[in-house]
């Protein structure tokens, strides 16, 4: 009787049921999720390129894509309220927050540089309401928006531009400052290589560069 109680334990599927069973119990979740919120630029690529940096680091991650084309902060801002509880069920352990390039439109979707600061204020405190796996709140990582090139075409003018560096990415910066998030220079790196931004969007290699940048912020905190 025991020897054929031995011969089970050992049996394939019963450790196999027994290795499931300890992983699924486990308090420590395995790899990361990590939520991209943002407008075209973040709808378009960059998350992509982001999970297959991952993937080539050999880093168990999980990128979502929640960016929507042709929002504004304040549209983010409605859409996260209305839709909140169900990106809080993704449980992200980390989110990536760029906005703004709309918000400098001289159309409809104008948005002073006070609104735009609250409407991000109201972004992050709804995100640092989530959990992750774990139960703590999910850190937030918040992106300088890219520059507009010379060659703009309406909405975006030359307003749009000047705003972009002396009014925008200033209210970014100081969102990031005052509520402790980290800061990701995409304007930057953008600016100083701009066949990277021959538009509004950048290009395929743009999205790329875009996604190392996040990548190597985000490096720094899952080490």
């Amino acid at each position: 009787m025991l020897h054929t109680m031995r011969q089970s334990l050992r049996h394939p599927v019963f450790i196999f049921i027994t290795m499931l069973f300890l992983s699924l119990c486990s308090r420590t979740p395995r790899g990361i999720i990590v939520l991209c919120v943002g407008d075209s630029i973040t709808a378009a690529d960059y998350p992509r390129y982001l999970q297959r940096r991952f993937d080539q680091e050999g880093i168990l991650a999980k990128v979502l894509n929640f960016g929507h084309s042709g929002y504004t902060s304040g549209e983010y801002l409605a859409f996260l309220r209305e839709n909140a509880p169900r990106l809080s069920e993704k449980h992200p352990d980390f989110i990536l927050i760029q906005l703004g390039t709309n918000d400098l439109r001289e159309d409809l979707d104008f948005t002073s540089t006070a609104q735009f600061s609250e409407n991000m204020a109201a972004i992050v405190e709804i995100f640092r309401g989530f959990e992750t796996r774990s139960g703590k709140s999910p850190q937030c990582l918040i992106a300088t928006i890219p520059p507009i090139p010379e060659n703009f075409f309406f909405p975006f003018t030359e307003s749009s531009r000047r705003r972009v560096r002396d009014e925008i990415n200033p209210a970014i910066k100081e969102l990031a400052n005052t509520h402790g998030l980290v800061l990701v220079d995409n304007y930057t790196l953008l600016l100083n290589q701009p066949r990277l931004m021959p538009e509004v969007h950048p290009s395929k290699e743009g999205y790329r560069e875009i996604a190392h940048n996040w990548y190597d912020s985000l490096k720094l905190l899952i080490d």
